[in-house]
């Protein structure tokens, strides 16, 4: 990596998402680039008495930055909305990497990450990478959910090629939705034959994901497969849970598919985790930003 950017509204949340850019750019030699947008859909004088205010915040932080652990940071202050600001910043650095606070939970889940971080992570161009976890170290434990799909293989060389935890172990998790097997079959087999009909989807899917890391460079700690619970993002939470991974990496999808951009799994995974998540987008989204839907 050679450019972490990182988007603060001086909150604790982004103070989150500041310290563990530092602790990546300590550990990979990249660069930092603050960002803060000030919403410009506001009266002038509003505006600019936020902008001295947060210039003044910019500059303190990024010295500290600079002095105290010897990271290379700048900063500027982008004027416009919230997520046209942090998306336009993330296309004009180059950005490796794009790492956000935590969303505000709120009471409404249906109400998914307060729009701008979610529009955020299905429009720029680079992985994200929402802090969500206390930062007190590196990875030792990356957890990389993978459907096995069209894309699985770019998800995985391009967290590879980040190299955010080159000492973690890193397992793969693979879901497979074992109910599916359940209703097909429900009509046709007693429980004894659901049984073994189960038993064979878990064996198939244990074989794909065999296949597939057979095909991969460097080393995986381990190979989950894991029947899925009341959702997919609820099995790949628990997994992370059980492996204490510090990390979820979850793909992103393209636009046009019959889900949502970002994929009801990766949304409900970014909803909940109390750990950080690594949100990589698709490879046609590699060149540049996705027009903002």
């Amino acid at each position: 990596m050679k450019t972490i950017l990182v988007a603060t509204d001086f909150s604790e949340r982004s103070d989150r998402a500041l310290r563990r850019a530092t602790l990546l750019a300590r550990q990979s030699g990249a660069a930092l680039s603050l960002v803060h947008v000030v919403d410009d859909d506001q009266p002038r004088r509003i505006v600019d008495s936020e902008r001295e205010l947060a210039s003044e915040l910019l500059r303190e932080q990024a010295a500290t930055v600079r002095s105290v652990d010897g990271v290379a940071c700048d900063a500027r202050i982008i004027l416009a909305d919230p997520f046209a600001g942090i998306v336009r910043a993330a296309q004009d650095t180059a950005a490796d990497l794009l790492v956000v606070g935590p969303h505000r939970r709120q009471a409404l889940r249906d109400v998914f990450v307060g729009t701008t971080a979610e529009r955020t992570i299905r429009s720029v161009a680079c992985p994200v990478l929402m802090a969500n976890a206390p930062p007190v170290g590196p990875y030792h434990h990356v957890l990389l959910a993978v459907d096995l799909g069209e894309g699985t293989g770019h998800m995985v060389r391009r967290f590879a090629d980040l190299d955010l935890a080159p000492r973690a172990a890193r397992s793969l998790l693979h879901v497979f939705n074992a109910e599916e097997t359940r209703l097909a079959m429900g009509h046709a087999l007693d429980d004894r034959g659901r049984r073994g009909e189960v038993a064979a989807a878990q064996a198939e899917a244990d074989a794909a994901l065999a296949a597939f890391a057979d095909g991969l460079e460097g080393a995986w700690t381990r190979r989950l497969v894991r029947p899925q619970r009341a959702s997919a993002a609820e099995t790949i939470l628990a997994a992370a849970d059980e492996q204490r991974a510090e990390c979820i990496v979850v793909a992103t999808r393209r636009k046009g598919l019959a889900k949502a951009w970002l994929g009801s799994v990766v949304e409900e995974v970014l909803r909940h985790a109390d750990r950080d998540v690594l949100a990589i987008p698709p490879a046609d989204r590699a060149g540049g930003v996705l027009a903002a839907g």
